[in-house]
């Protein structure tokens, strides 16, 4: 692994640090509002009903801020960027530290693209796009025209980012703006147009499809768009004052972004027509083939203004999200540092090929891609074995790096941490055994490419890899492949057994992952290792930047 803070030799540069306080927050924040706003409330409702998916919103959102509680405590006491591959590197080595960065390097990395997809589906959802100039096919996936203007959109993501970070913060602070204003009015508008208490509990009642519902709509879309609150800690390395911003920046983001999407909810489901939903059910609440939900509300309730507001909307906010993805992703690409080209920064000190990389798997994911539905559950996988490394990677430093000085402290860190592990298993076992055993076997190919790396004495690999503190991944990722095949929880088409007990079968997962948790964190390196490693990551940062132990 790379030491990320310090360039690669010959360069001059390294990353510099000129984002405040509001910028780490509008990243987290502008990560957080994206295509998950305008399509989140109808996938579930679609299948969680109409109150259950408040049930779902709330839950999603009481199991991301304990995640992101986590992370901010991380964040604060290790400002590197890319710091969700490093935590993992300090507590258990580098092969544990590339496999976490790995997983975040697939979810992050297809994230912009999905938001360019989910751009141009709203966007074809209105009549005329869709009859002369199609952007989107039947089965979701785009158009030959869909993918130039797709790859348009990334080309111009990537000028942006390489314009440096201070560029890039700015520019992303007002799109967020606006991507913050138009959910808002939306929320406003819709409740005061026609608003339906009946409709929470049409259709079945209150939860029509019980808790198995409230489950399956987290990793149907959910999750999806809470996610993203981790996005100050992949840019702490560009803070001007990481250990007093982080830590706040993704617990404000967190909280908004939760509020938002709680009342996106209740507007939506008061604001359908209640003899539509009669007639069409939960699974065509608005009418058949319906991708644009708010787009088609405002058109029913009259407020044209509205409805042109959301097309233009459509373009900002995945556009928005796409834009700090590009960016994010080149942050842990660099910290990866394989090749070790991705670790050449500019004068600007900005990770240029890492960015150049970035983009070109963004562009390679836009044809021939799924739907956006389609990609949601494997990439909200990705992100909760992502997030799942940072409880147990607190928990091991607790233990191994007990005196390094932590700006925001995790209160209850014997109960939460272990609690938020069982949060991130659970997502990905909602998310049903057709995405669990692809994730593991992309994790599998990480590790390979490391197991490669260090044969070929690869620069930028660690030298002390630490294979023997990382042998706990793959007993916890064979088991819940397990569950995944034993559960009741998957797309249709899938091979899950359904041999747990449904009422049951939550509670095995928790155990499970809780059992894991305690066997983990006893098996982190060792303090002088972990010291080691923080220190390689900030060698050229000044000293009151370094986060080295019995600073202040």
């Amino acid at each position: 692994m790379t030491a990320v803070a310090a360039p690669e030799a010959g360069t001059g540069h390294h990353l510099q640090r000129s984002v405040g306080f509001w910028g780490l927050t509008f990243v987290s924040l502008g990560s957080i509002i994206g295509s998950g706003w305008l399509l989140g409330a109808l996938t579930a409702a679609g299948v969680a009903g109409g109150g259950g998916s408040l049930v779902s919103w709330v839950l999603a959102a009481v199991m991301l801020i304990v995640l992101a509680l986590i992370h901010a405590d991380l964040g604060g006491a290790y400002p590197v960027a890319g710091g969700t591959s490093r935590y993992p590197h300090y507590a258990f080595g580098g092969f544990a530290g590339f496999t976490a960065g790995w997983t975040t390097y697939l979810q992050a990395v297809a994230i912009a693209p999905i938001e360019v997809e989910a751009s141009l589906s709203y966007v074809n959802s209105v009549g005329t796009v869709s009859k002369t100039f199609p952007l989107v096919h039947a089965d979701g996936t785009l158009t030959p025209q869909g993918i130039v203007i797709g790859v348009l959109a990334m080309a111009l993501f990537a000028f942006i980012n390489l314009g440096g970070v201070r560029w890039l913060s700015d520019s992303n602070t007002l799109i967020v703006l606006w991507k913050l204003f138009v959910p808002v009015l939306t929320i406003v508008t819709l409740l005061l147009i026609d608003f339906h208490p009946g409709n929470f509990t049409a259709n079945g009642g209150f939860a029509p499809f019980g808790f198995h519902g409230v489950f399956a709509a987290l990793p149907a879309g959910v999750v999806f768009a809470l996610q993203g609150f981790e996005q100050a800690t992949q840019m702490a390395g560009e803070s001007v004052n990481p250990r007093k911003h982080v830590a706040k920046a993704i617990i404000l983001a967190m909280l908004i972004g939760a509020v938002v999407y709680i009342g996106l909810e209740v507007a939506f489901v008061g604001a359908l027509d209640p003899a539509k939903l009669a007639a069409g059910g939960w699974a065509k609440p608005i009418g058949a083939g319906d991708y644009g939900p708010y787009y088609t509300l405002a058109i029913s309730g009259g407020v044209i203004w509205l409805a042109l507001i959301l097309i233009v909307d459509a373009v900002i906010s995945p556009g928005g999200t796409g834009l700090i993805y590009v960016g994010t992703t080149a942050r842990i690409s660099y910290a990866l540092g394989l090749p070790s080209a991705l670790t050449r920064v500019t004068a600007r000190g900005v990770p240029v090929w890492s960015i150049v990389v970035a983009t070109i798997f963004g562009m390679v994911f836009l044809a021939p891609a799924p739907s956006w539905q389609q990609l949601v559950t494997v990439i909200t996988g990705a992100t909760a074995i992502m997030y799942a490394f940072a409880p147990i990677s607190l928990g091991a430093l607790l233990r191994s790096d007990p005196d390094r000085p932590r700006p925001y402290r995790l209160p209850a860190p014997r109960i939460l941490l272990p609690v938020g592990f069982a949060f991130a298993n659970l997502i990905i076992y909602w998310g049903g055994f057709g995405a669990t055993w692809k994730l593991a076997i992309g994790l599998l190919v990480g590790q390979l490419v490391f197991i490669v790396a260090v044969l070929a004495r690869a620069r930028n690999v660690d030298a002390r890899p630490r294979f023997r503190s990382a042998l706990w991944i793959w007993p916890w990722q064979i088991g819940l492949v397990v569950l995944g095949l034993l559960g009741n929880y998957g797309s249709k088409g899938d091979v899950e057994l359904h041999v747990l007990p449904e009422d049951l079968d939550a509670l095995i997962v928790a155990a499970f992952s809780i059992v894991v948790y305690f066997l983990v964190v006893r098996t982190a390196q060792p303090r002088t290792e972990v010291e080691r490693a923080v220190e390689a990551d900030f060698a050229e940062e000044p000293a009151e930047l370094r986060p080295a132990p019995g600073i202040a």
